[in-house]
């Protein structure tokens, strides 16, 4: 168990505090996409400080089918979801200690019509004996942690008349007090949907759906002044109010291509998006809910890029400087203040082509990167240099790359950090590998 700082809602129309709460969940798990608050960083202690030269140890590998869909880990079990040959998607669970199957609950999908029909793209999102699993046409369900049956669900193409975009359903479902806020993408006023996380009642409806698509962004959560439900979708950055709905600032953003994908990055008082057509946005919060534009890419495109075109890794923000990675795989430091480029490095993708990346999650002073190769890196990121601490093969890439590429195949997969392990997979297997120090010694 854990404490940890809540957002919570005083009664009879009082204000926003934040108030001391207990969590069921370890204080080291990974129960939605990005870890806790969607930001990326892993607190553990105990972790190794260098990757062995003998490699990695890999505790346990269970098969499973095809997805792009990410693990949570959460009260000692590991949540994926895949699709299977048959057009059926899956919502599995294993223990977290030893891989077993503890439950599959499973549905009907046809793939008909998307692009990269590989499986379901969104992680599972889990909030106490709770977990939300969204499927690549829009079925959103609300799971038992304990024997994955069916609380409540929802077929977003039938309920609110989504069209489901080329690339999928992608954006996992967002916790926000006693809400579950989730990309719909639906006709008139239902591009966003707040639910009641226990029943699913439909708690309000925001923003139009019939002007622009979803896109494929995370929704995330932050606190500056008061709580935000922050959204990339394909016409604009914006604003809402958890409770209502309500708009709180918008800043108009057409995105080339329906693009929206990499995470919003979040350092008060700044919020940084970016796209892999159309570059970056840095935006300045004020504490009382409204943003100005501080800085964007100008006058630039995917190859001849000016600050960064991320794809899908969402960059980090530390101190004064940016670290993300841009278009054609290159790790790119910024100034915060400006997004002027500092410097680049290849090191990290090895391949400089369209569409390779690398998802990044800090560890103290340090960073995790796991490349779309398989290979686990650990580096330190400075305005300096770049740092390798070592890599490691931790898993075959298996997914068709949609381009020319060296190794055929990617893993686009963003693995999770929690209890001293990363637990990663492809389209063949879930496995589980060791980063704790006692465990190289």
């Amino acid at each position: 168990m854990r404490y940890s700082l809540l957002i919570m809602r005083l009664g009879n129309g009082g204000g926003w505090v934040l108030a001391a709460g207990l969590i069921a969940a370890s204080a080291a798990d990974w129960p939605e996409w990005r870890g806790s608050g969607r930001q990326g960083i892993w607190t553990e202690t105990g972790i190794i400080n260098r990757i062995p030269p003998t490699g990695l140890k890999v505790k346990w590998r269970v098969p499973i089918h095809a997805g792009y869909s990410g693990p949570a880990v959460a009260n000692g079990r590991v949540f994926l979801m895949d699709h299977t040959p048959g057009a059926t998607e899956r919502a599995v669970c294993l223990d977290e200690q030893t891989g077993k199957t503890l439950w599959i609950r499973e549905w009907p999908a046809d793939y008909r019509g998307l692009d990269y029909a590989n499986g379901p793209r969104a992680t599972p999102t889990v909030d106490g004996d709770r977990v939300y699993v969204l499927g690549a046409k829009g079925v959103l369900k609300a799971l038992r942690v304990t024997d994955g049956s069916e609380i409540w669900s929802t077929d977003f193409v039938k309920d609110f008349g989504t069209t489901v975009p080329g690339w999928g359903m992608s954006s996992a479902p967002l916790i926000a007090g006693s809400k579950l806020i989730a990309i719909v993408g639906g006709k008139g006023n239902a591009k966003v949907v707040a639910f009641d996380k226990l029943t699913g009642k439909v708690a309000w409806r925001a923003l139009s759906g019939d002007e622009s698509e979803p896109g494929y962004s995370q929704p995330i959560l932050i606190q500056h002044g008061r709580p935000q439900v922050v959204v990339w979708h394909v016409g604009a950055l914006e604003s809402l109010d958890p409770e209502t709905g309500a708009v709180l600032w918008s800043q108009p953003f057409r995105v080339t291509m329906n693009t929206p994908i990499a995470t919003p990055a979040w350092s008060a008082p700044h919020l940084l998006v970016s796209g892999f057509f159309d570059g970056a946005r840095m935006m300045e919060l004020s504490l009382t809910a409204t943003a100005k534009l501080a800085w964007a890419s100008q006058g630039a495109n995917e190859i001849k890029s000016d600050k960064l075109h991320a794809l899908m890794s969402q960059p980090i923000i530390d101190g004064d400087y940016i670290y993300g990675i841009c278009s054609y795989g290159q790790l790119r430091c910024l100034r915060r203040s400006t997004g002027e480029r500092v410097w680049e490095s290849q090191a990290v993708t090895v391949e400089k082509t369209r569409n390779v990346t690398a998802w990044m999650v800090r560890h103290r002073d340090r960073v995790f990167l796991f490349n779309d190769r398989g290979e686990l890196i650990l580096a330190k990121l400075s305005p300096e240099t770049y740092t390798e601490l070592g890599r490691a093969k931790v898993i075959e890439p298996t997914s068709a790359p949609g381009g020319r590429r060296e190794l055929s195949a990617v893993v686009w997969s963003h693995p999770a950090f929690a209890n001293r392990h990363i637990v990663v997979r492809n389209d063949r297997e879930v496995i589980r590998v060791s980063l704790a120090e006692s465990d190289y010694r």
